[in-house]
């Protein structure tokens, strides 16, 4: 009996570590991939709850990378936010219109951010949102019964449990014009159009349709939209991707795409999470919005070439923010700037010859 008492106490002593590891909230579990785009920015969230951005951050949303214990992102035209795994909120960029004002929302299960405002789910079906409200976008406080939300331009768009949506803000192109709907499971907001996903794989869409990004109505076997500010692209279940709308810089080129498990949509690119966590993307790409062949959402690598310059970080770009700096680049003497990464300032050959004196001076005595 008394050996018996022993080895239970040993063995307790020897698991109570374990169980007390495993509740710890420093045990990172892994979260799902996810890939968010605005006009000229892409975001990626690896699966250890990371965040990786490349495009224009000139609103320091680049702040992004720092982040940790991240659920779901999404990009606004100069704002980032990340919805954290307690349901908290952060988020960077630009607030102008206050749309980072998020730091006393709790409870929130997603999130949408449209050109300047951000839109948060919260776990009881209401709806709460920050910034511009000139077109009564941010006008949600009344919605209940709500499971998924979107943001365009200047409209917000919510999916309700019942598969009917409701939408409010800017209507000129007719963006609103949802309330027939039903049977809808997922909906999509771009600049100036609304799209749902009907839960018989179908696609439905209402707006703006000059570059034929309402085109849908023939699509089927979808199972998730995304909606850029003119073109509308659908996942079909097999993994390849369908695209209709504007396609002057390339952002509809997806037909050879395959393996796609997710896609996101910019304001002239198109972004698709492949399920072995890579990431492909085809249009704009100015900004270096397109620069994801590194990524690896799933194991939390991501080599990024921030800048577009062709060098990232651990290839020995100082400067990552800069596509001026990278190592090899042409250096400017004096300016107190690394341009080539070499670890230090071009001496002016003016200074050279000054120094050059001052030692000769020195060993003279003089």
């Amino acid at each position: 009996m008394l050996n018996d008492f022993i080895k239970i106490r040993a063995l307790i002593f020897l698991i109570t570590p374990l169980i007390s590891f495993l509740l710890s909230p420093a045990l990172s579990l892994a979260v799902a991939p996810q890939v968010a785009a605005h006009v000229d920015k892409t975001v990626g969230l690896n699966s250890d709850g990371t965040v990786v951005i490349v495009g224009w951050t000139g609103n320091g949303e680049d702040e992004a990378n720092s982040w940790t214990g991240i659920k779901q992102v999404a990009a606004g035209y100069d704002h980032v936010v990340g919805l954290k795994t307690d349901g908290t909120v952060v988020a960077v960029g630009w607030n102008g219109d206050g749309q980072l004002d998020v730091e006393s929302w709790a409870g929130i299960q997603q999130l949408a951010a449209g050109y300047y405002h951000t839109v948060g789910l919260k776990a009881n079906g209401a709806v709460v949102a920050v910034g511009n409200n000139e077109d009564g976008q941010s006008d949600v406080g009344s919605w209940t019964g709500i499971q998924q939300v979107a943001a365009g331009k200047w409209h917000t768009v919510g999916l309700k449990s019942d598969g009917t949506v409701v939408a409010l803000g800017w209507n000129y192109y007719g963006q609103l014009g949802v309330e027939s709907w039903t049977g809808i499971q997922q909906v999509a907001a771009g600049a100036y159009h609304t799209v749902g996903l009907k839960a018989n794989g179908t696609v439905v869409a209402v707006g703006y349709n000059g570059d034929g990004q309402c085109d849908v109505g023939s699509w089927d076997g979808i199972q998730q939209v995304t909606a850029g500010e003119f073109h509308t692209v659908g996942l079909k279940a097999d993994g390849t991707v369908v695209a209709v709308g504007y396609n002057v810089d390339g952002q509809l080129d997806v037909e050879s795409w395959a393996g796609i498990q997710q896609l996101a949509a910019g304001g002239d690119h198109t972004v698709g999470l492949k399920a072995n966590g890579t990431v492909v993307a085809v249009g704009a790409g100015s900004w270096g919005q397109c620069n994801v062949d590194d990524w690896d959402l799933m194991s939390g690598s991501a080599d990024v070439d921030g800048d577009g310059d062709g060098f990232t970080e651990n290839q020995g770009d100082c400067d990552d923010n800069d596509n001026s700096i990278y190592p090899g680049a042409p250096e400017i003497c004096g300016d107190s700037i690394d341009q080539d990464c070499d670890g230090s300032d071009e001496i002016c050959p003016q200074e050279k010859i000054m120094n050059m004196q001052s030692i000769y001076f020195l060993l003279l005595g003089e």
